[in-house]
């Protein structure tokens, strides 16, 4: 079997907040780029990626210059394929818009050797469970009114979640004490047999980090996210030794390595991974095993329809997040049910992207 032709497309998806209807921003997007690897066995694998911003058209441009390379090859040597765009890209990794792109090429890759075995990724990845605990993400934003977040809070309870993420690091002129009280109220709105996760994403230094931080333990926090700068792993590590609460962190590295600094120097106490940041499930997946030799459990971050079965796959997978930001590019998506989402057994990842949405929100090349 080789690879006989990709596509790409931009597709920009409207910005809603579907899981307890948040203020919408109108006109704005969550531009992805789609990917389409097609082999001579008939066989087609889907990617995704995003995080490109203004530079979306670049990045396309990018999986579009990687892609190409991987024509004639045999899309289950993954690896090779990996090592030989590595090799090709020269010194522009390893982040950045390289790693976005080479994300979308090893998902579909994934998908492909799916397809081929018949044989769902998760089962592919590890084959642990056939469920896994999923949290809602994205109901509870900073910007969202304190008299908003209240009232969706106990509808995510109503709809079956039993673990949600709150925002702190509020925008404005915020003080502690607004911190503090934003805290009580949605824990107080769901009661203390809900998880309660909070996201900083890096807005803190490690002062307040630590003094905010040692407020809010009273609440009973699942987890404090992102605290501080992600790459300050000796912030990060004080942070986490000072604090009962679990740290995490994670999604802002980029590859593999970044991670055993982060492991090595003790910075959380949960990893959080990003699929596309990461490099694609190849990495993602190194990254799990170098985490669970830390005795560190792994959560993910964004793209649920994927992470569903990275983190049923493996032993140390703790629970998805369920931001359902890319569900409209797909025919058919794991759902939540009882605040757990079911592995689909479909072979590859499961996926069919949407025709329709890709028509209505796809970018002309």
């Amino acid at each position: 079997m080789e690879i006989s032709h990709i596509r790409s497309q931009i597709v920009r998806l409207p910005v809603d907040e579907p899981l307890a209807g948040g203020p919408a921003v109108p006109g704005a997007t969550r531009d992805f780029v789609t990917l389409r690897i097609g082999t001579d066995d008939g066989i087609e694998g889907l990617g995704i990626t995003f995080f490109g911003g203004a530079l979306t058209g670049a990045l396309k441009t990018a999986v579009d210059a990687l892609g190409a390379l991987t024509i004639g090859e045999d899309p289950l040597r993954i690896e090779a394929i990996v090592d030989k765009l590595r090799a090709a890209a020269g010194t522009c990794g390893p982040g950045g818009i390289f790693t976005l792109a080479l994300s979308a090429i090893d998902i579909a890759l994934w998908d492909i050797k799916g397809k081929a075995l018949n044989l769902p990724l998760v089962t592919l990845a590890g084959g642990h469970r056939e469920r896994v605990p999923t949290y809602a993400s994205g109901a509870l934003m900073r910007t969202f009114p304190l008299e908003h977040v209240a009232k969706a809070a106990p509808l995510l309870v109503e709809k079956g979640f039993r673990q949600m993420k709150m925002q702190l690091a509020l925008p404005g002129d915020t003080t502690p004490e607004r911190e503090i009280e934003r805290t009580r109220v949605i824990r107080e709105s769901v009661g203390e047999s809900i998880d309660l996760m909070c996201d900083i994403n890096q807005r803190w230094d490690v002062r307040q980090a630590i003094s905010i931080g040692s407020r809010v333990e009273q609440y009973h926090l699942y987890w404090l996210e992102d605290v501080t700068a992600h790459d300050d792993y000796s912030g990060l590590a004080r942070v986490a030794a000072a604090l009962d609460t679990p740290v995490a962190g994670g999604e802002y590295l980029y590859g593999s390595v970044p991670f055993r600094h982060m492991l090595e120097a003790r910075s959380v106490d949960i990893v959080m991974i990003d699929l596309v940041r990461a490099g694609g499930i190849t990495q993602w997946l190194k990254i799990a095993g170098m985490a669970a030799a830390f005795n560190v459990p792994v959560v993910s971050h964004v793209l649920p329809e994927i992470h569903v079965h990275l983190i049923a796959a493996i032993p140390n997978g703790l629970t998805v997040e369920y931001m359902p930001w890319s569900a409209q590019l797909f025919e058919e998506v794991p759902r939540p049910e009882k605040g757990e989402l079911a592995v689909p057994k479909k072979p590859g990842l499961g996926l069919t992207f949407d025709s329709d949405a890709m028509r209505r929100f796809g970018v002309s090349a």
